[in-house]
């Protein structure tokens, strides 16, 4: 397989994962979400898609120069590969927490949690291949801010921090019905 290839699969694979995962999430994003209370730091919804297609395609790139020069997935590769791929799992599952359940609270600890392992990976990568370590730190820095922005819509949604916090219209007429 050319080299070639083998990048295009590494910056493809985070992209994937962000592409399903705003298509089955959509919904709520244009229903529940926009009626939250935001800080007023908050950037604007179209900024996130070419944010998020950038970082995912620098860190898909960071995974690639690892795998090459850490020797693929054995060697000094190994456990950073391990690393990204926990910290790309937790990436992943953040976006159905939050938007999916509707839990802000459930988005918090998740993100607290990958901008951790996250900055480990960074280190790790750094410690196989410095520009693989450096392609970590957008990333890093944007986790951080978007750790914070979780918590203050956290603070500012108090009612909306339960997994689904607006009852559907069909569950209202039934009690009532009741």
């Amino acid at each position: 397989m050319s080299d070639a290839l083998k990048i295009a699969g590494a910056v493809v694979l985070p992209n994937i994962g962000g592409f399903v995962n705003g298509i089955i999430t959509r919904k709520n994003i244009q229903t529940w979400y926009k009626n939250l209370n935001f800080p007023s730091y908050r950037p604007p919804n179209w900024i996130f898609g070419p944010v998020w297609t950038s970082l995912y395609s620098g860190m898909g790139y960071a995974s690639y120069l690892v795998w090459r020069d850490g020797g693929g997935f054995g060697g000094k590769a190994q456990l950073p590969l391990i690393v990204y791929g926990t910290q790309l799992a937790l990436n992943w599952a953040w976006t159905p927490i939050f938007f999916g359940q509707r839990n802000i609270k459930g988005g918090l600890i998740d993100i607290i949690a990958l901008t951790a392992t996250s900055t480990v990976c960074g280190i790790l990568f750094y410690r196989v291949n410095k520009v693989a370590g450096l392609l970590f730190a957008p990333y890093i820095a944007w986790l951080s801010f978007a750790t914070v922005l979780n918590h203050a819509m956290y603070k500012l949604n108090p009612d909306s921090n339960a997994v689904d916090a607006a009852p559907a219209a069909d569950d209202d007429e039934e009690k009532k019905g009741q």
